[in-house]
């Protein structure tokens, strides 16, 4: 048997309990269904996984309630003992490793080679800040002559978690587990396209012994279980990764309550290829940085630009590699592009293959479906060429495997198109030339910028965007600097004087 074939049974397994009774929701420690249902598809073949609990508002207020009523113990137990508890859920986690790869790629689509590794990831986010517990109330000293300050952290209170449908499992991992282990209680909303490892986190952290309403899950829709929750008064923050125009909404509905937010938006990031860059190793950091998972990451670098010196060699190589990716079913271990989320999803991006040709740029590969693969949502991996910024393809988020072209002749002109954008979420920069890099880094007008390398992970650094990217970061300290308060005490040496009014 393949290793295809044994993906496929393997996956089909694990299905099968989906196929009987709705999923539901996880409140207060305990798993129930609703009447009202809706239909979760595969994007592999739009065939239905199962019925998935629509939450309503009554749902959303019984785990926004349940997360008040066990925040107090969880905030007031020592960082060691949820440090002992989140090691344990990671633990939980690596067990069923494989299982929550089969299902998520079944789920979202995503090819089986990267999320082997989700789970893995997942993991290694919740002992990370597992680690952190302990201090993560922690603050600074400060000493002054005749005074000295020091600042304690407390956790914020219950906050709401939205996470997305392009890598559900891994991205839910990132916001859960610091607000965990900084104290904090959780309601969680995944979204409702791809909600199926949103419950198997819900059966770990229950099976992992994290207590009963410390982590509440609740499917259904963002216009009443995702507003309910951010409009909710015992909510003290929402953290989102989504689409800019959520962001906005979100921002609104929570204003009243004055809720803190944490933002991780779209992009339509630049990776900027100079003449001296090194080329085999510019060339495959551009290739997989918008190919790899579907193009559905919000730090893909969308958009090309390339230094003239170069630009023909480059895109004659660039064409043979984007014409060489494997589309395919995601659990085949051969397949480096699988189908998209979601149909609705799949037909905004295969719009911006007639919103190319309009705007005047050449379809070099690609542009085209792939209904040869069946039902599902494949979308052949694109390459625009001749474009440049005023097109709708280089200023708009497609979050598909589809990459845009721009040229510069120089420093200069290079920097006015990368920041030539609504969007400032990443940057990626390829040159030799150090004094370049540097001054590169200065002037792009993102959150995070890699130079001469793809997104490489690092959990203690900053993680986040700018202008319509987003607001917050995450990652070590900077996630704990959201998910909790920050008391500064001054205490007297009894030395300085104090003003005398009315002696």
């Amino acid at each position: 048997m393949s290793e295809f074939e044994q993906n496929t049974s393997r996956a089909a397994q694990y299905l099968t309990r989906f196929k009987g009774a709705p999923v539901g929701h996880f409140v207060g420690g305990e798993f129930y269904t609703n009447d009202k249902t809706f239909t979760n598809k595969t994007p592999v073949d739009n065939s239905a996984i199962g019925e998935i609990s629509a939450g309503s508002v009554t749902d959303m207020d019984k785990a926004c309630e349940a997360a008040a009523s066990a925040f107090p113990a969880w905030r007031d137990m020592p960082g060691a003992e949820r440090k002992r508890i989140l090691h344990h859920f990671a633990d939980k986690i690596v067990e069923r490793a494989d299982e929550i790869a089969l299902v998520e790629s079944m789920d979202c689509g995503q090819p089986i080679r990267f999320m082997k590794q989700a789970a893995i990831r997942g993991a290694a986010n919740f002992r990370f800040f597992a680690d952190k517990a302990a201090e993560a109330a922690n603050g600074l000293s400060l000493h002054q002559e005749e005074h000295t300050n020091f600042t304690v952290r407390s956790p914020i209170g219950p906050v709401g978690i939205i996470t997305p449908w392009n890598t559900p499992f891994m991205l839910a991992t990132w916001k859960i587990a610091p607000a965990l282990a900084s104290g904090c209680t959780i309601v969680h909303k995944p979204a409702e396209m791809t909600p199926l490892s949103a419950i198997l986190l819900a059966e770990i952290a229950k099976d992992a012994g994290i207590p009963a309403g410390v982590w509440n899950t609740v499917n259904g829709f963002g216009q009443t279980v995702g507003k309910r929750l951010t409009e909710h008064p015992a909510i003290k923050a929402v953290a989102l990764v989504g689409d800019s125009a959520t962001g906005r909404r979100i921002m609104a509905q929570g204003a009243e309550t004055l809720k803190r937010v944490h933002f991780e938006l779209g992009g339509k990031n630049p990776i900027i290829v100079f003449d001296d860059a090194d080329f085999d190793r510019a060339l495959d950091a551009v290739v997989f940085m918008i190919y790899s998972l579907n193009g559905q990451r919000c730090t893909s670098s969308s958009r090309l630009l390339i230094q003239n010196g170069i630009k023909g060699q480059f895109l004659t190589a660039l064409e043979k590699r984007v014409s060489n990716l494997k589309v395919g079913h995601p659990l085949d271990p051969n397949t480096e592009v699988g189908p998209l989320a979601h149909q609705e999803h799949f037909n905004k991006v295969m719009s911006y293959m007639t919103i190319a040709q309009e705007d005047g740029a050449t379809t070099k590969v690609g542009g085209t479906d792939r209904k040869d693969l069946g039902e599902g949502c494949y979308v052949s991996p694109t390459l625009f060429t001749d474009a440049d910024n005023t097109m709708r393809i280089a200023r708009e988020e497609i979050f598909g495997p589809v990459l845009t072209t721009l040229s510069f002749d120089t420093e200069a002109e290079a920097i006015a198109i990368a920041n030539d954008t609504d969007y400032g979420l990443s940057g990626y920069i390829w040159t030799e030339n150090t004094g370049r890099a540097m001054r590169m880094a200065k002037h792009v007008e993102s959150g995070m910028l890699w130079i001469n390398s793809e997104n490489n992970r690092n959990l203690p650094s900053p993680f986040g965007g700018v202008k319509s990217s987003g607001i917050g970061r995450d990652g070590g300290d900077w996630s704990f600097d959201f998910y909790m308060e920050t008391k500064n005490v001054c205490v007297a040496h009894g030395t300085h004087k104090i003003p005398v009014l009315g002696a």
